[in-house]
């Protein structure tokens, strides 16, 4: 077996070199791309194969590919380029000839409303098209997301436009060990998994920063324009805080909630909750 991970310079792509590694898969199969190197020098130095990757740059795709047997497709991270992009990327892995193609989409993407959501549909619909076997890996949002800012909430509270909505966020680090999971072991191809772990509102968000915080925090509920131009005042690129926004609009309305027991049955185990995930980014 010899597996490519795309994106391997990225949060998550490195996360499932390491989890195939710690499954035993010699570091020889394995090859991490990505368009900086010298950030995968520490993986080449553990027997690692790296080799540069652009999704923009097909030439380079079809030269990354090359004699792989599986594709761990870490979807890009331009909004907004991810559909040529993501072309690319199939394109490259049909003419290689790839035995199977496992791609990191969103909660629902078939039918999802969001913005994010409409990048991975059609990538979803050309990944069916192009006759290549393929494992969809549906993630819900990271816990990251919120762990992530923790000193925000403790000086200024949680804000955002998700109401009561329930989210089913998960680790990165669960993500990838289920993505090592589909990669290491038999019966998973035509399947769609949807991925999250245990869902929490906001105010629920909140009270468990407040416990363990000893801190009284607080959720406040905004409309998505009041919730876009607060994250632009806090610095965010309009287009993002757009997106981010109409995310909390999607959570509001069910977009993000998923059962958790695809997740736990590719970990074999509860995933990591948000009480733990607090207290580890403490």
């Amino acid at each position: 077996m010899s597996v490519v991970v795309t994106g391997a310079t990225g949060h998550l792509g490195r996360l499932i070199v390491e989890s195939l590694l710690r499954r035993g898969v010699p570091a020889g199969k394995i090859v991490a791309l990505g368009r900086d190197t010298s950030r995968l020098a520490d993986l080449a130095d553990r027997g690692v194969e790296v080799r540069p990757a652009d999704y923009a740059d097909p030439d380079s795709l079809r030269s990354a590919f090359a004699d792989a047997e599986q594709l761990m497709f870490v979807s890009g991270s331009e909004v907004g380029q991810r559909v040529p992009q993501h072309h690319h990327v199939i394109e490259a892995a049909r003419e290689a000839g790839v035995g199977l193609v496992v791609y990191t989409s969103i909660a629902h993407a078939d039918t999802s409303d969001l913005l994010l959501a409409a990048e991975h549909r059609a990538t979803e619909e050309e990944l069916r098209a192009s006759g290549l076997p393929y494992v969809l890996l549906r993630n819900s949002w990271y816990l990251e997301n919120y762990t992530g800012q923790l000193a925000g909430y403790l000086a200024h509270g949680v804000a955002g436009s998700a109401g009561d909505g329930r989210v089913s966020a998960a680790t990165r680090a669960d993500y990838a060990e289920a993505a090592a999971e589909v990669l290491t072991t038999e019966g998973h191809a035509g399947r769609a998994y949807e991925l999250g772990g245990e869902a929490f509102t906001m105010t629920e968000l909140a009270a468990e920063v407040s416990r363990q915080s000893g801190q009284d925090v607080r959720y406040t509920d905004l409309p998505v324009p009041a919730y876009t131009d607060l994250l632009v005042a806090a610095g965010l690129p309009e287009p993002y805080a757009a997106i981010l926004a109409d995310a909390d609009r999607g959570i509001a309305q069910g977009a993000l909630y998923v059962p958790v027991e695809d997740l736990e049955k590719l970990l074999g185990r509860r995933p990591t909750g948000l009480a733990e995930a607090i207290r580890a980014a403490r």
